[in-house]
């Protein structure tokens, strides 16, 4: 059933005032109050569609997501099939820094930890890391390919660009040395 054209116009009015939000503002201190008032829309409308600011950041996070998921999925080689696992995954790496790097307030707003591994963006990561690893003959995949996505947790990001001061390619170059090595020619044991 297609959305009345006042939602779809509320719903857009929400993200951009979030992502705005997001941007400006430390990600734990932006509000469902906040958001409403900086979309122009009532609370209840906010919580007809969020049912707080980090299901808000995770809607956003997703929608920037989908690029690079129909990149893994349908995208020339290396990011794409066609290529090796383990030049995949140092592509995956790549490209998830990337986004990391452009959206990192909203991977923070999205939640810590528990709310970080239960998102969209995280499953898709992790069936993208789980099915190479299983292409590679990775002995466990599914305990691996959490074991290979622990780097790029919203939080070590930001240690390491804000903490440590680490260029984003530097981070990357390092994720890609890790998959060329887990996976030189078959998977982790």
């Amino acid at each position: 059933m297609p959305q009345r054209a006042d939602a779809v116009r509320n719903h857009e009015q929400i993200l951009a005032a979030a992502e705005q939000l997001f941007g400006e503002c430390e990600p734990h201190t932006v509000t469902m109050d906040r958001i409403a008032r900086a979309a122009g829309v009532g609370r209840a409308t906010l919580y007809r569609r969020f049912p707080d600011p980090a299901a808000v950041a995770a809607a956003l996070l997703d929608e920037h997501h989908q690029a690079l998921a129909g990149q893994l999925a349908y995208g020339p080689p290396p990011l794409g099939p066609g290529a090796a696992p383990a030049e995949r995954l140092a592509a995956f790496y790549t490209a998830a820094t990337a986004l990391l790097e452009r959206h990192l307030p909203l991977a923070l707003g999205a939640g810590p930890g528990p709310a970080w591994l239960r998102g969209e963006t995280y499953g898709h990561w992790r069936a993208h890391v789980r099915a190479l690893l299983a292409e590679a003959g990775a002995e466990d995949p599914d305990t691996g390919a959490d074991i290979l996505l622990g780097p790029l947790s919203p939080e070590l990001y930001r240690h390491q660009r804000h903490t440590l001061g680490f260029p984003p390619e530097r981070i990357a170059a390092a994720l890609g040395r890790l998959a060329r090595r887990v996976l030189p020619e078959g998977g982790i044991g």
